[in-house]
């Protein structure tokens, strides 16, 4: 939504049905379609690449509370097969990835914090084939509120993800985190705010501009 906002018109891949999703949609495992894309030659048509590979097998939950209480599931990684097709596309790319051990640079990192908004959601960002410069990182007001450990903590922030525990409702990660096309738990918990994507999207068209000045 982030790049719709900044002005570009955006195609989307998903394996799942994404009936909400509010752009042109295309239902497809996504790195078959992103190697038919590059093989067929329709890549070209594109100016910007933005994946966001399952992050299960990385993020913080997975490799930290999940894997010291021996819960979840094997996860594959698909970082590296994804990088490799967005080299083979000779465009610019965004990686997205959670707070965690992906293998991914962390070339940006934005904070729902820098944009005065209802959740940290925290998201790393490895850039290909262009740079700009990090945002600073504001100091956090407080807490996420919900149970941790036992513990109730109340904040200005919201825990969107999970069920249970203090959790946000879907009414308020929609509004924490401003959306409002999907009102699904499960899209809700996996999406970045967009105004990570807009100011993605503002900061790439400023170092284009800078390139061909």
């Amino acid at each position: 939504m982030g790049y719709h906002q900044a002005g570009y018109t955006v195609d989307g891949i998903d394996i799942a049905d994404r009936p909400r999703y509010p752009f042109t949609f295309h239902q497809a495992d996504a790195l078959e379609h992103l190697a038919h894309l590059i093989t067929s030659g329709d890549i070209e048509r594109y100016t910007l690449v933005h994946a966001s590979p399952p992050c299960q097998a990385g993020c913080a939950l997975t490799v930290g509370t999940n894997h010291s209480q021996g819960w979840g599931k094997t996860h594959v990684d698909l970082v590296a097969p994804t990088r490799e097709l967005l080299d083979r596309t000779g465009l610019p790319y965004v990686i997205e990835q959670p707070n965690g051990r992906a293998a991914i640079r962390k070339d940006l990192s934005l904070c729902g914090e820098m944009f005065g908004l209802g959740v940290l959601r925290h998201r790393n960002f490895e850039l290909g084939r262009w740079a700009t410069a990090k945002p600073a990182h504001p100091r956090h007001r407080g807490y996420v509120r919900g149970h941790r450990h036992g513990v109730r903590h109340d904040g200005p922030y919201v825990a969107a993800y999970g069920k249970g525990g203090g959790k946000a409702t879907v009414p308020e990660m929609q509004h924490a985190m401003g959306i409002t096309w999907t009102d699904i738990h499960e899209e809700l918990t996996e999406a970045i705010p967009p105004a990570y994507t807009h100011w993605i999207a503002t900061a790439f068209r400023t170092a284009r501009q800078e390139v061909f000045a």
